[in-house]
C-alpha cells in the first residue's frame, strides 16, 4: 500500500530485511534528512546543490519516500539544466514534503514500538 508521501510496501520490506535494526534505520533517515534539508538551504553553488539533491533523492527513494524523491529529482534536473530561477520554491516544497514524511515515519516508529 502506498500514499502520496510514502510507499508502505517499501517500509514493510525494509522492516522484514532490517528486523531489529528497522527503528535505527528510520531514526537515521530522519536525522540525515534534517542535515540534507540544511545542505539544500545553505548550498553556495549549483554543484553543491546538485550533489545534495542527488544524495537526498537516493536516500528518499531507498526509504520509500516517493514524493520526496521525485521533488529531489526535479531539483537535481533543474540544477543540471541551469534553470535555477525560482529554485527556492522547489526547496521549500522539498522541506514541506519532508515534514509530511517525517510525520509518517514517526507514526511508523510508534507502531513498531507499540506492536
Amino acid at each position: 500500500m502506498s500514499d502520496i508521501h510514502v510507499d508502505r510496501k517499501v517500509l514493510s520490506d525494509l522492516q522484514e530485511i532490517m528486523e531489529g535494526n528497522y527503528l535505527t534505520l528510520l531514526e537515521t533517515f530522519l536525522a540525515d534528512s534534517e542535515d540534507r534539508i540544511r545542505q539544500l538551504c545553505k548550498a553556495r553553488s549549483a554543484d553543491e546543490l546538485g550533489r545534495a539533491a542527488h544524495s537526498f533523492k537516493g536516500s528518499s527513494s531507498n526509504m520509500g519516500a516517493v514524493g520526496l524523491a521525485e521533488l529531489c529529482r526535479q531539483l537535481e534536473e533543474r540544477v543540471k539544466t541551469h534553470s535555477l530561477f525560482g529554485i527556492e520554491d522547489l526547496i521549500n516544497q522539498i522541506d514541506r514534503e519532508f515534514s509530511a514524511v517525517r510525520q509518517v515515519y514517526r507514526a511508523e516508529r510508534e507502531r513498531v514500538l507499540v506492536g
